[in-house]
């Protein structure tokens, strides 16, 4: 399989060529463009209660992923999912693996699994974005962020504390823990005031821009318009 990131940073687009019999399994309406030789083969992922509570808390995102599958000939496909931001790879191995934002990941190759069942991660559940699920196995991931990736790599014993609207993904060989930040208006349903401390060895990547800002602002632009129509 060859790919490309075109129209980096800020628009960013992945083509990947599919060579006969080759697959690449991507977020449900990623796709931009295909040619006609890719086979297309829509599935609904695995999730546990757990899934279930969160998909409800989160707004009932998709638990859908999509198969593109070259026939007898090779072919390509495009790929996007954020309004405006970054296409990063991130490589999977045996004792490599990482943790991953679910509206952050893109596609990846046949042999990385996504284990949707991991509960690891409970209390992200309240804080939106922080569905989180367990990238395993070997192979390519690609990840979209909102605005840039911010990439560092932490030590053994080094701590970074990150905002979890901003937190995309971290390496599995991380300690972790979800905690409150900020003043007593924020509730923890909202998700506001929520912080990640991770600890290392690992590496973390982390997107900067926040959807949720963006869409204070885009309300606060037509919400005079609104309140003066339903008057």
């Amino acid at each position: 399989m060859r790919y490309e990131i075109r129209y980096k940073p800020s628009f960013s687009l992945l083509v990947v060529t599919l060579g006969p019999g080759e697959r690449i399994t991507a977020e449900a309406g990623a796709m931009t463009y295909m040619h006609p030789s890719i086979q297309v083969s829509t599935r609904k992922r695995e999730k546990s209660l757990l899934g279930s509570i969160g998909l409800a808390l989160l707004g009932g995102q998709s638990f859908f992923v999509t198969d593109y599958i070259a026939g007898n000939e090779s072919g390509e496909v495009a790929l996007s999912a954020a309004p405006l931001g970054d296409i990063e790879t991130i490589s999977i191995a045996p004792g490599k693996g990482f943790i991953v934002q679910k509206s952050s990941y893109l596609a990846a190759e046949q042999g990385v699994n996504l284990d949707l069942k991991w509960e690891g991660f409970t209390k992200g559940l309240f804080g939106q974005g922080l569905l989180m699920i367990k990238v395993s196995g070997e192979g390519t991931l690609f990840i979209n962020t909102f605005g840039a990736i911010d990439k560092h790599l932490l030590k053994p014993g080094e701590k970074m504390i990150v905002d979890n609207f901003h937190l995309v993904a971290f390496s599995d060989t991380c300690q972790y823990r979800v905690m409150k930040f900020g003043g007593l208006k924020e509730t923890l349903f909202s998700g506001e005031g929520l912080v990640t401390e991770i600890t290392g060895p690992g590496e973390i990547y982390i997107q900067t821009k926040n959807v949720r800002e963006l869409a204070e602002m885009i309300w606060s632009i037509i919400e005079p318009r609104v309140q003066a129509k339903s008057r």
